[in-house]
């Protein structure tokens, strides 16, 4: 007897669907095809166990089970829940009259009970796509996928709720399940607030002008002047994700196996790698070609305390994700690629010893060793910074003073207006800031009158800026013309956002 269910793989974000083809014939053997791997090949010996722990027979006749299609390599464990009921409806254990419209994932374990596994975002919303109007995942990975709209996701806790569902049986009473919405996630509030931030008003204007637009910012001052905890306080005036946005990036962590059961993820990621990390770290890589720190900071921010330190291979890598906003990764047969949208947010001392500039002149480097440590970040990888805020220490006397600025709240308030601007402008465009405009989009949402041409051509020819810079310049006008509701872009404005392009450390 020949039977067929339906499960899927995914490759990077790109899901593949795959059919568990089982024929029962005369003979004797059980054998797996369909290009394997080893943990899928190991999925015989957990199968057959698990079917035997709950009372159900393994054919003792010639079973050939084979993955279609068979040109694709199958990697990891998610295939066992297909197999079992493969197994179990052709030789005739159960009906399953119904499994034709069910794509089914899972690991089983010797008992008989489900294991998560990832990648249930991606594969239900492809499910959808494929005309598929339910899908059975284990509990914890039925929580990624519930909020898929316009198919049904069962949660199972072991394979005797998977036979239920798949006879068509009361699911309410009788199963784990988990309507689209009902899950909406943990989210994460960040502790740290720009109220405790004393002073420094032109970084704090510098960071908001940063989070309105999406825009690359790095923070260089001296030790203790506050450029860490800054640059914390960044996730807490940073908008909550639109459902798009937030369906983009719980994607990548689904596949990644970090969404934990979590649901969607709300907060934007606010991914902070150490200067020790390993280029495969950053991009992604490994076995299975994992997304990376870049990936996982999608719609949100990367943040790279004492960015001087990290290596130059693995700066410069920053270099093309910056500004295509995707990272491919290669393999033999295969190209990944990874969305990789985000704020890069570095903060940095301005020499070795971290007090060149500072006015106690404590500076004890050389020009040839500030030079060197600054030579760190590459010019290439500093054009691509849009916001460059130099960081002075706080005065004596402010500091002791007990004042407290502005608060987060009322920050992000602003921030959120400026991005609501920002999506109804770019709405069918598939960007969301104005960090992500194209040339194309530069010329056609920031046009400039006869004297800002003149006033840009002025800045150009004394600074000697480049086209790219050119248009990090105009990226930054747009966005505080929108913090202040402005239609157009005025000279005011372009005169802030240059102020900000360059300081006197960098």
């Amino acid at each position: 007897m020949l039977f067929r269910a339906y499960c899927a793989t995914c490759v990077g974000l790109e899901v593949i669907p795959v059919v568990v083809e089982i024929s029962v014939q005369q003979g004797v053997g059980i054998y797996l095809v369909g290009l394997p791997d080893s943990a899928v090949k190991e999925s015989l010996l957990r199968v057959t166990t698990a079917l035997q722990s709950c009372d159900y027979r393994v054919p003792g006749w010639k079973t050939v089970i084979n993955l279609a299609p068979a040109n694709i390599r199958k990697e990891g464990s998610g295939y066992d829940v297909a197999i079992a009921v493969g197994l179990l409806a052709a030789s005739e254990q159960i009906a399953a009259p119904y499994i034709q419209d069910f794509l089914i994932l899972g690991e089983l374990a010797l008992d008989g009970s489900l294991r998560d596994v990832p990648g249930a975002l991606p594969i239900a919303l492809k499910g959808k796509e494929q005309g598929f109007s339910k899908c059975i995942f284990p509990c914890a990975s039925a929580l990624e996928a519930s909020e898929v709209e316009g198919i049904t996701i069962y949660g199972a806790a072991n394979i005797g709720e998977v036979v239920d569902i798949l006879n068509g049986e009361d699911y309410t009473n009788s199963l784990v399940v988990h309507p689209k919405g009902e899950h909406r996630g943990e989210e994460r509030s960040c502790k740290a607030d720009f109220m405790d931030v004393i002073g420094q008003e032109f970084a704090k204007r510098g960071m908001e002008i940063a989070a309105s637009g999406g825009h690359n910012l790095i923070l260089c001052g001296v030790p203790g002047s506050g450029k860490s905890f800054m640059a914390s306080c960044l996730a807490s005036i940073l908008p909550g994700m639109s459902r798009e946005e937030s369906l983009e990036t719980s994607a990548v962590y689904s596949v990644a196996g970090l969404l934990e059961g979590r649901g969607l993820i709300r907060e934007r990621p606010f991914r902070t790698p150490h200067n020790t990390s390993s280029v495969v770290a950053m991009v992604g890589g490994g076995p299975s070609a994992y997304p990376g720190e870049i990936s996982l900071a999608h719609n949100g921010v990367l943040y790279l305390d004492e960015i001087s330190l990290f290596s130059a291979s693995t700066l410069d890598l920053l270099r093309q994700p910056l500004e295509e906003r995707i990272i491919s990764i290669s393999r033999a047969k295969y190209k990944v690629t990874y969305p990789a949208s985000f704020m890069l947010v570095g903060s940095m001392n301005p020499c070795p010893c971290g007090y060149f500039g500072d006015d106690s002149g404590r500076c004890t480097c050389t020009p040839g060793m500030i030079s060197r440590y600054q030579a760190r970040i590459s010019g290439p990888l500093m054009d691509r910074i849009d916001l460059n805020i130099k960081v002075k220490p706080v005065e004596r006397d402010l500091l002791v003073s007990g004042v407290k600025g502005e608060r987060s709240e009322d920050i992000a308030r602003r921030v959120l207006r400026a991005r609501e601007i920002q999506l109804e402008r770019f709405k069918g465009e598939g960007i969301f800031t104005n960090a992500q405009m194209d040339a194309a989009q530069l010329s056609k949402y920031c046009p400039l009158g006869e004297q800002e041409r003149a006033f840009m051509g002025n800045i150009m020819e004394k600074l000697s800026l480049s086209a790219r810079g050119y248009g990090r310049i105009l990226r930054i006008a747009r966005t505080i013309a929108d913090m202040e509701g402005g239609k157009r872009i005025d000279i005011s404005h372009i005169s802030e956002a240059v102020q900000y392009r360059f300081n006197d450390f960098l």
